[in-house]
């Protein structure tokens, strides 16, 4: 059995570029908190690619045709995998895990470890990486060797609830965004442009 690959979450020069940022927690906004940095480097002339793990499909991701859009005229690109999980016709949301969930998830990761080969990118978000990993889509080990093997300026940015420990102790910022109060459980739908 191989060892799993050590991360360091010690920051080794002084530039304050390739760092790893985890964005956890049952809370509101992880996802937006990254699409907000992934604008604020391409307002820098970064170079930025997001993995949207587990959002297959196309109807419940406003911020796509933005993504299209922005992809013309900046240097962004996005990749998605999964399926969809959310009925169009009732709204609920599969919490199932099927066999195509782990094939997915494997794709996702075959497609981040080839940004990660290309070395174009000054920031790449690994988006739902955390729940992929904590609900046993994808092995934390595999996750682990991707992680590890990231380019040292690469700034890398995880999202979704139930980060594995092991991410947050490699991390370099760890941001929980903790529910208090949530407007859903009020019984209001998810509203598009707002929550999707």
């Amino acid at each position: 059995m191989s060892e799993r690959p050590i991360l360091d979450a010690r920051i080794k020069d002084h530039t304050g570029y390739g760092l790893l940022s985890v964005f956890t927690g049952d809370g509101r906004g992880k996802t937006t908190a990254a699409l907000g940095t992934a604008l604020r480097a391409l307002g820098a002339g970064k170079r930025v690619a997001i993995v949207y793990f587990d959002k297959g499909g196309d109807a419940h991701y406003s911020e796509r045709r933005l993504l299209e859009e922005l992809g013309r005229t900046f240097p962004i690109e996005y990749h998605v995998s999964g399926r969809d999980r959310i009925d169009l016709k009732t709204g609920r949301f599969d919490f199932s895990i099927l066999p195509v969930d782990k094939s997915e998830a494997q794709r996702g990761l075959a497609i981040a470890r080839e940004l990660f080969d290309r070395n174009e990118y000054d920031l790449v978000i690994l988006d739902e990486l955390n729940p992929t990993v904590s609900l046993g889509m994808l092995r934390e080990s595999a996750a682990l060797e991707l992680l590890a093997s990231k380019p040292p300026a690469l700034e890398l940015i995880l999202t979704g609830r139930d980060a594995p420990a092991s991410f947050l102790k490699a991390a370099h910022l760890v941001t929980e965004m903790k529910l208090h109060k949530h407007y859903f459980y009020s019984g209001v739908k998810a509203r598009e442009g707002v929550d999707y």
